[in-house]
């Protein structure tokens, strides 16, 4: 198996297809190691005075917090017809082909929705995992209702090694560990060790499918021993030992499809029934998987109130998808990077036989899904921004990378002209109490 590696201040170059989450300053509170190295490269660009990392990617884990936990009735608001008609102008001729919902609470006492096709469903593709993210923490809750140090102790202390369900994928995860002078990436092989926190943060950041089957694994062991988890291996493999079952298969639906419901989300617009590997679906068979953008944006929603399980889990899937590192896709596009992203990304395309056609990565002619999650906020500006985004399309034979990301300039543009930006006097903060970074040329400390 071919492995690449990089030195550390090489390190945003290393994954062109890959976006990595969670605050840099982390490693001691989660163990993932990759973080400390992550850490390490952009000192040592800031030394050399270049910019490894953009601006909005270096938030220390104090500053990433959920705006709406102190108002939990909050709801989206009913769609304005101007925003609506200036995105299906924004999206032209292709608007058939999109699920797109856009919710602006840069004024959280004034804000402004709007959708095309809203409701217009498709498999989410990689999105999906962030409903494995959900079902996880509700179990790990469910565990242990009172306890979050218990919680803590499980994600931190619990040692997974990588088994059949990983088999077989190719996305490349990053390993590092105390001392090394390089970052290694490469595809999860079978005996590799890591901590939870580390599989979620392979699964939501690198967005490996066989962290996502790995994770999903693990969740129906979380549900089958509660409190008592983990297993040891050997009753771990007993568990897994009948496999394919229908009472595995009845398990592991329920684990990830009960908590949709109580958690304020709708499955019928949104849910991940499958394993994200060949050997995981034929292990534990599942069901199809879906989503629209409008339930996608209810999810951000639920997040920032605290209440996708509890504030605990709700911050918890936050900083798994805060994007510290190379930015693909929606989140490639340049305008955003003095903003915070907390994104998660899909495809699936597939192509036909057609005259004078080539079918190349994301340009397919018979399928061409492009799935973008996002929650963009902007601290260094005055009024700084917050909104949230979900992207859902399917505009064959174009490159649906270029296509999202060219969006996202569009769409930040609305918001921006909605919100004139206004001076900020010297040392003054964006808005006073916000959990952001001070303004460029401030001198205040920035607050939690």
């Amino acid at each position: 198996m071919a492995r690449r590696a990089a030195p550390l201040f090489a390190l945003a170059l290393l994954a062109a297809g890959a976006a990595r989450a969670y605050p840099l300053d982390a490693t001691g509170e989660t163990g993932i190691t990759r973080l400390e190295a992550f850490r390490l490269g952009q000192k040592s660009s800031e030394r050399r005075g270049e910019e490894l990392l953009p601006p909005g990617a270096l938030l220390p884990e104090t500053e990433v917090v959920l705006s709406l936990l102190d108002r939990p009735d909050f709801a989206i608001p009913p769609a304005d017809p101007q925003l609506g008609a200036d995105l299906r102008r924004v999206l032209g001729a292709d608007a058939p082909a999109y699920s797109l919902a856009l919710l602006d609470l840069t004024d959280p006492a004034r804000p402004l929705y709007a959708g095309v096709n809203p409701d217009q469903g498709q498999n989410p593709g990689s999105v999906g995992k962030i409903m494995i993210g959900l079902a996880f923490f509700q179990a790990l809750a469910d565990a242990h209702p009172r306890d979050l140090e218990a919680r803590r102790r499980v994600l931190r202390e619990t040692q997974i090694s990588a088994d059949a369900f990983i088999r077989n994928d190719d996305h490349e995860v990053p390993f590092w560990k105390p001392g090394d002078e390089r970052v290694v990436r490469r595809p999860i092989e079978e005996g590799d060790t890591a901590n939870l926190w580390t599989w979620l943060d392979w699964m939501l950041s690198s967005s490996s499918n066989a962290a996502g089957s790995e994770v999903s694994a693990q969740l129906m062991l979380l549900r089958r021993f509660g409190a008592a988890y983990p297993p040891s291996p050997a009753d771990a493999r007993a568990f897994f030992a009948p496999a394919p079952s229908p009472a595995l298969s009845k398990l592991y639906l329920a684990a990830m499809l009960d908590p949709i419901g109580p958690n304020g989300l709708d499955r019928r617009k949104l849910q991940q029934g499958s394993f994200f590997t060949r050997e995981g679906k034929r292990l534990v068979p599942g069901t199809s998987s879906t989503a629209t953008a409008g339930e996608l944006l209810r999810y951000l929603v639920r997040m920032e109130q605290g209440r996708l399980v509890d504030p605990f889990s709700s911050l918890e899937l936050k900083r798994l998808l805060y994007l510290t590192d190379h930015r693909v896709r929606y989140a490639s596009q340049p305008a955003l990077d003095d903003s915070a992203l907390y994104f998660k990304s899909g495809s699936l395309y597939s192509c036909q036989p057609e005259r004078g056609f080539v079918c190349s990565k994301f340009h397919g002619n018979r399928l061409n899904y492009m799935n973008s999650l996002v929650l963009v906020e902007t601290p260094g500006r005055n009024p700084p921004l917050r909104y949230g985004v979900a992207v859902l399309s399917n505009v064959l034979k174009k490159d649906s990378a270029e296509v999202h990301a060219a969006l996202a300039l569009e769409i930040h543009r609305l918001i921006e002209a909605r919100h004139p930006e206004k001076p900020l006097p010297p040392g003054a903060r964006p808005v006073e109490g916000m959990p952001w970074q001070a303004a460029k040329g401030a001198t205040t400390t920035p607050g939690r």
